[in-house]
C-alpha cells in the first residue's frame, strides 16, 4: 500500500468536520473523493499530503513513496513565468541534484508534453487563463517529482479546465504521456463525467455513513448503485428499530406495581436501542437532506425574442474570436456555449448581455430590454468583507422570494448555511460555500435571461442536481457556459461552439456534436502551429545558409584583396601598359585557383537558399503576416546579392584564367 490512513477525525473551532476516517490507497488506484461542500474534503486531502495535522488518527505511507499534492487554488509568485515555475519546482527534485541546468531542461520537457507551446512557456503566469494556470500547476507538481510520482493529490483539478484540458486530464492520469505518469492518484471533483471515465474507487465523505465515508470499486455508475443499496439499508433498518423502540416505549409505560419487576438488563437494551436509532435517523436525515434549494425567479414576460445577434464578430489585438454567428434567444430557450480557454466564451457573453459592442454585425433587444441575471466564474460581485448576511438578504431580516416574505434564518438554511455562520465574512467562506451565496442573491431578482458563467465550480454534486433541475423549469432562456458534459448533456438544447482557427462557429444541437467541433478545432489548430514552426524552421535554415556562403565568400575576398596588395607592392616597379581590349591572361595564383575550383558548390549552396527564401515568401501563411512576410523578404534580398555577387566573381576569375 502506497497510503494508509486510520481513525482521522478533525474539527474546527467547535464543528466536527469527520470522525475515524479510514481510507488505502494502493498502487494503480485512481480514488476519486466526492462529498457535500462542507464535509472536510480538502482538509482530509491536506492531512493525506501531510500538510495539515489531524487531531486525531494514523497517516502512513511506504517508504520512499514520493507523494505530490496540487492545492485547489493556483498561486504563483508575480514574477513567475510558467519556465521560471517549473524550474523551481524541479530543483526540489531528488533526481536534478539541484543542478540548475538540469531542472529547467526537466520543467521544460515536463511543460513541453503537458501542452504547453514554447510561445507561453514565457508569459507571465499571472495573466494566464484559469485552465492554463491549472495545468501549470500540475506540471510544477510533476516537476517536483522528477516528472513520476508516486502519488498525485489533486484538489479540484478541473476546476477552470475547458473541456479539452479535461479530456486532457483524463488521459494523463488514466494513461500518462510516455515516461510522465503517476503511479496512483487521488482528487477531489464534482465533475460525473470525469468521475465515470477516471476513477477506479469513488469514495464519498459524509455524516450519512456509519464511519463517515463509503466506499465503492468502480466507477461512478457503480457508486451510484451500491450507495443506493446501502442507503435503502439503512433506511430499512431505521424503520425495523423505530418499531422495536415502540415496542420499548409501551413496555415501559406500564404502571410503577409492573416497572419493578422488570428486567434490568432489557431496560439497558432498550436505552441502546435508543440511542442507535437517534444515531441512524441522524445519519438517514443527512442522506437525505440534498443540496441547496434552488429556484429561480422568471420576470413572466411572453416577448417571443429577447436577444437577436446577427453576424457579429470580435477581436482583440488583431486576433478575431468568432465571426459572422447568429443567435436568437427566446423565452425556454437553452443555449450552451463551447470552447477552449481564451476563445471569447465570456466575451461574447457580454455582448449577448449588452456590456460589450461586436466588431461588426448586429444587436437588438427586446423593448423594455430583458432582465439579465449573471452568475459570474470569478464569483467577484460580493466583496470578500461583506457579511454573509448581508450577501444574501441586502435588506433588514426578511427577503421578498417569489412575492412571499422569508425570514433570514430561514433563506441562509434553504443554502445550507448554519445559523452561526450569517456573522462570517464571505472571504471566509469555502469556495462551495460562495457560490452557493451567489446563487442565494441571484434568486432574488426576477430575471427574463439567466447567464450560467461555469456555474458548476466548487458546487457539491447534490446541489448541481438542484441546480440543473431549477434550471430546466425556468421559463425564460438560459445562456450556459460550463464544462460538466453531464449538465451541457442534460440542459443545453443547442450548443454554439467557438474558438476554430479561423474563428468560424457551429451551433450544433448535442454534446456529441459540439466534441466534434472542438476536436476539428483542436486538429485544425495544432495543424496550423505545425506549420508555422515549419515555416520558421525553414526560414531560419535559409537565413543560416545565406549567412554561412556570405561569410565564406567576404572571408574569400578579403584574402585576395590582402594577395593582390602584396603582389602589386612587389611588382610595382615592373609593371608594363597593357593594351585595352584583349582580356588579361595572367596565371591564378593558388588562392584564386582553389576558389575557382570551390566556387560551383559556393553557388549551388547559395541558390538553394536563395530557392528555399523564394518559397517562404511565397507561402500563403508567411504572406498573411507582414512581420513574417518583412522578415522573408529580407532573407530574399540577401540571398539574392549572395548569389549575385559569386556569379560575379565567378566570371572575374575565369577571365583572369584567361578561359
Amino acid at each position: 500500500m502506497l497510503l494508509v490512513a486510520s481513525n482521522l477525525s478533525k474539527s474546527h473551532g467547535m464543528r466536527e468536520l469527520f470522525h475515524n476516517v479510514a481510507i488505502s490507497v494502493a498502487d494503480g488506484d485512481r480514488v476519486g473523493f466526492i462529498g457535500p461542500n462542507g464535509a472536510g474534503k480538502s482538509t482530509l486531502l491536506r492531512m493525506l499530503a501531510g500538510v495539515e495535522e489531524a487531531d486525531e488518527g494514523i497517516i502512513r505511507t511506504q517508504r520512499g513513496a514520493v507523494i505530490v499534492y496540487v492545492p485547489q487554488r493556483d498561486e504563483f509568485d508575480a514574477q513567475a513565468t510558467p519556465r521560471s515555475a517549473a524550474t523551481a519546482a524541479a530543483m526540489r527534485a531528488a533526481s536534478v541534484h539541484g543542478d540548475q541546468h538540469e531542472a529547467e531542461v526537466l520543467g521544460c520537457v515536463i511543460l513541453g508534453k503537458l501542452g504547453f507551446p514554447d510561445a507561453r512557456m514565457d508569459e507571465p503566469a499571472e495573466k494566464l487563463s484559469g485552465g492554463w494556470k491549472k495545468r501549470l500547476s500540475i506540471a510544477c507538481g510533476l516537476c517536483e517529482a522528477g516528472g513520476a510520482p508516486d502519488l498525485l493529490l489533486l484538489d479540484e483539478p478541473t476546476n477552470h479546465l475547458d473541456v479539452e484540458g479535461i479530456r486532457w486530464l483524463e488521459q494523463f492520469l488514466v494513461r500518462g504521456f510516455n515516461d510522465i505518469r503517476a503511479g496512483a492518484s487521488v482528487f477531489i471533483t464534482h465533475d460525473r463525467t470525469f468521475l465515470e471515465r477516471v476513477a477506479t474507487r469513488v469514495v464519498e465523505l459524509s455524516r450519512a455513513y456509519p464511519q463517515g465515508t463509503i466506499a465503492a470499486e468502480g466507477n461512478y455508475t457503480e457508486f451510484l448503485r451500491r450507495r443506493g443499496e446501502f442507503l435503502e439499508a439503512q433506511a430499512k433498518a431505521e424503520a425495523s428499530l423505530a418499531n422495536e423502540v415502540r415496542v420499548d416505549n409501551v413496555w415501559l409505560s406500564r404502571g410503577a406495581q409492573a416497572r419493578r419487576t422488570k428486567a434490568k438488563g432489557r431496560i439497558e437494551d432498550s436505552a441502546d436501542r435508543r440511542g442507535e436509532l437517534d444515531a441512524i435517523s441522524a445519519r438517514n436525515t443527512a442522506a437525505n437532506a440534498g443540496g441547496a434549494r434552488v429556484d429561480f425567479s422568471a420576470s413572466g414576460r411572453r416577448t417571443r425574442r429577447l436577444v437577436a445577434a446577427e453576424g457579429i464578430s470580435k477581436g482583440f489585438e488583431g486576433r478575431t474570436l468568432f465571426r459572422d454567428l447568429d443567435l436568437e434567444l427566446a423565452p425556454g430557450d437553452r443555449v450552451g456555449l463551447m470552447g477552449p480557454n481564451g476563445s471569447g466564451k465570456t466575451t461574447l457573453l457580454r455582448i449577448l448581455c449588452g456590456d460589450l459592442t461586436p466588431d461588426s454585425g448586429t444587436m437588438r433587444f427586446a423593448d423594455p430590454k430583458p432582465r439579465i441575471v449573471v452568475l459570474r466564474q470569478e464569483r467577484a460581485d460580493i466583496p470578500t468583507q461583506m457579511l454573509l448576511r448581508d450577501a444574501i438578504c441586502p435588506l433588514g431580516d426578511f427577503v421578498d422570494f417569489q412575492g412571499q416574505p422569508m425570514h433570514i434564518t430561514a433563506w441562509a438554511r434553504r443554502f445550507l448555511f448554519q445559523d452561526a455562520q450569517l456573522l462570517q465574512t464571505v472571504g471566509n467562506l469555502s469556495g462551495g460555500e460562495r457560490a452557493r451565496a451567489h446563487l442565494a442573491r441571484m434568486m432574488l431578482e426576477p430575471a427574463d435571461i439567466l447567464v450560467l458563467d461555469e456555474p458548476t465550480n466548487d458546487l457539491d454534486i447534490s446541489t448541481l442536481e438542484v441546480l440543473e433541475e431549477s434550471v430546466d423549469s425556468f421559463p425564460g432562456a438560459v445562456l450556459l457556459v460550463t464544462h460538466d458534459r453531464t449538465m451541457l448533456k442534460r440542459l443545453a438544447r443547442t450548443i454554439t461552439v467557438i474558438g476554430a482557427p479561423d474563428a468560424s462557429v457551429s451551433v450544433v444541437a448535442s454534446l456529441d456534436q459540439a466534441l466534434s467541433a472542438l476536436e476539428r478545432a483542436e486538429r485544425a489548430a495544432q495543424e496550423r502551429i505545425r506549420a508555422v514552426r515549419s515555416d520558421a524552421n525553414r526560414t531560419a535554415n535559409a537565413e543560416r545558409a545565406v549567412n554561412a556562403a556570405s561569410v565564406a565568400h567576404e572571408a574569400q575576398s578579403s584574402a585576395d584583396e590582402s594577395a593582390g596588395t602584396s603582389v602589386n607592392a612587389n611588382t610595382k616597379t615592373n609593371t608594363k601598359p597593357v593594351s585595352s581590349g584583349a582580356p588579361s591572361r595572367r596565371k591564378l595564383n593558388f588562392k584564386e585557383q582553389r576558389e575557382l575550383e570551390l566556387m560551383e558548390d559556393a553557388v549551388a549552396i547559395a541558390e538553394r537558399s536563395h530557392a528555399a527564401a523564394e518559397l517562404c515568401v511565397g507561402d500563403p501563411a508567411i504572406a498573411a503576416d507582414h512581420v513574417k512576410m518583412a522578415a522573408a523578404c529580407k532573407v530574399l534580398e540577401k540571398a539574392q546579392g549572395v548569389v549575385a555577387t559569386l556569379y560575379a566573381r565567378w566570371q572575374e576569375l575565369e577571365l583572369k584564367r584567361g578561359g
